[in-house]
């Protein structure tokens, strides 16, 4: 096996302890070029029991680091470092943001001895002081002007503040802006810069990728990438959006024309785009549509198409994004659509990496020479056969739970489970109470009729206390008013004989007693009938026995409802 000219240029001299900073193009196998010096500094058990390292050289602290500037990049270079050191069984930790806390804390607290991790959640951690960075060796920062473009740079100063004044420092990078320069000088002792190319590769990009680039229209652009992914040999392919909103638009187009597309950017959880990318290297999705967060490192086996659905913002993003394909040697094809008023654009990228593409020509998913130049079938549509649809699809994949954190959108995250609370049936109807008209239920008021007239009382007020509310015109009582009056009046006691003999003479006008004389009849004893009548016998006189003076003085007439209401004061 032949290591690429990255590697061998930088092997000997990063394994001698000094620091290095590493320039080459992307997919020429940086990630080993730092990771097996840094692997071999770490001490392991198994260098004690081999005789290597003397049992006081162990620690469970973390020995060495990796600063990286986005999460995917982050599980790819830990799943690199992970089989390089399977033989020593090196224990490497990914630690980014969008993940659950406490298991990342757990495992520090077992013991790790390489971390691979973001710059955001590393510095959370190391100052809760969950993560004890005073025993790292080697510190190594992975794609450094990107970080220096999303502005990690402060970060990655305050991790460093963190780390011992002596250790080696590796930096690598496929562009090197002045920034980082700066930031080279800061904090590395004599650093040895190596740029290594291939004698036959002189240019900016990989010589083994075929780059075609076209003016195409927007509204035209689906319809292109449809028949574009459906050229001769293709196999998997990648596709860069300059925006969230419109990956995950193209990524829908792409899924209703038949075809096995997953999405990947910043709006969608962290359990979904690890999803869509698991999806992508096992082969269940074979388009991937993405923003630039899964343009820097990422390497997947079998990519052999990148299109730029649109421009991309300058020349080291294009250099990012055509490196997912042709890497490692292989073969591959970069398409870049360029919209009208993206010419400018394009053309200052154009000039910066001297690419002989000035003035795309003018192209639409019907052109003779888009059919010739991709090796695109005669006839080829913008909706797959369905004899071609054989992948299993995006939904094969299952999410991982990754208790994810933050309040960002997870549009595309596994929903909760809803759990839903059983509820006995009812088992008898509910009750409807009603009020009457003195603000008693009717159970209340028959209870109320009931004791009353156990004890004698013949009162009004009880007796409506029954009656319903719904009838809302009300009838005057004649006999109210005078009753109301002559209650006022004690009466002289008479014999039982004269009382019948007046009663039966002059006897008022009765209102309706018909509740109160059925409760009686149920209720009362014929001795209670007796002492009822004789208290009504009592109370009850001849208007003419009355003075003279209270007649002149009689009481104005009221509603029925405020003598009711006074009746029982009386």
């Amino acid at each position: 096996m032949t290591p690429f000219p990255i590697q061998e240029m930088t092997l000997p001299v990063a394994l001698s302890g000094t620091d290095v900073i590493g320039q080459a193009k992307t997919g020429t196998g940086k990630t080993l070029g730092f990771g097996l010096p840094l692997l071999e500094r770490v001490t392991v058990p198994a260098d004690v029991e081999a005789g290597r390292a003397t049992p006081e050289q162990l620690t469970t602290s973390p020995q060495a680091l990796v600063v990286v500037p986005t999460r995917e990049l982050c599980t790819q270079v830990t799943n690199d470092l992970l089989t390089a050191g399977k033989v020593r069984n090196v224990r490497v930790l990914a630690i980014y943001g969008g993940r659950a806390y406490e298991p990342q804390v757990e495992a520090l607290k077992k013991g790790v001895d390489v971390i691979v991790g973001t710059p955001g959640r590393l510095l959370d951690l190391a100052g809760q002081r969950k993560l004890d960075l005073s025993d790292v060796r080697a510190l190594v920062l992975d794609e450094a002007d990107e970080m220096l473009d999303l502005g990690f740079l402060p970060d990655v100063e305050k991790i460093m503040q963190f780390l011992p004044a002596r250790r080696q420092t590796m930096l690598f990078s496929a562009t090197m802006p002045g920034a980082v320069i700066g930031l080279a000088r800061r904090y590395m002792t004599q650093p040895t810069h190596i740029s290594a190319t291939s004698p036959d590769d002189a240019g900016a990009t990989v010589a083994a990728t075929t780059q075609r680039v076209y003016r195409a229209h927007s509204m035209d652009k689906p319809e292109m990438v449809s028949r574009i992914l459906q050229a001769e040999g293709r196999g998997l392919a990648m596709i860069f959006c300059r925006t969230k909103r419109t990956a995950a638009d193209i990524a829908d187009q792409l899924m209703q024309r038949g075809f096995a597309a997953g999405a990947v950017h910043g709006d969608l959880g962290q359990g979904a785009r690890e999803q869509a990318l698991r999806a992508f290297r096992n082969g269940k999705v074979d388009v991937l549509v993405c923003t630039d967060v899964a343009a820097r490192g990422i390497d997947v086996e079998g990519v052999t198409h990148v299109i730029n659905y649109q421009s991309p913002e300058d020349e080291k993003t294009y250099l990012h994004r055509i490196g997912r394909t042709g890497r490692a040697g292989a073969t591959g094809t970069a398409v870049t659509l360029v919209d009208w008023d993206d010419i400018p654009r394009w053309q200052l990228i154009d000039k910066a990496l001297n690419l002989g593409f000035p003035a795309p020509p003018e192209t639409y998913s019907t052109s003779p020479h888009l059919f010739e130049e991709l090796d695109i079938p005669a006839g080829t549509k913008g909706i797959l056969p369905r004899a071609d649809r054989t992948r299993a699809g995006l939904s094969a994949e299952q999410v991982e739970d990754l208790g994810e954190t933050g309040g960002r959108g997870r549009r595309g995250a596994a929903p909760a489970a809803t759990v839903v609370e059983e509820r006995p049936a009812r088992t008898r109807t509910p009750r409807q109470r009603r009020r009457t008209r003195g603000g008693l239920t009717s159970d209340d008021a028959s209870a109320q009729v009931a004791t009353d007239t156990a004890e004698g009382s013949t009162a009004p007020a009880v007796e409506d206390a029954t009656e319903e509310r719904a009838p809302r015109r009300r009838r005057r009582t004649r006999s109210a008013a005078t009753a109301t009056a002559e209650a006022a009046v004690p009466a002289p006691a008479e014999a039982p004989d004269a009382v019948e003999a007046d009663d039966a003479a002059a006897k008022p006008r009765r209102r309706r007693t018909r509740p109160v004389k059925q409760a009686a009849d149920a209720t009362a004893a014929p001795e209670a009938k007796a002492k009822a009548v004789s208290a009504k016998a009592s109370t009850v006189t001849e208007p003419a026995q009355a003075p003279a003076g209270e007649a002149e003085a009689k009481p104005r007439r009221r509603r029925s409802r405020a003598t009711k209401t006074a009746q029982p004061e009386a």
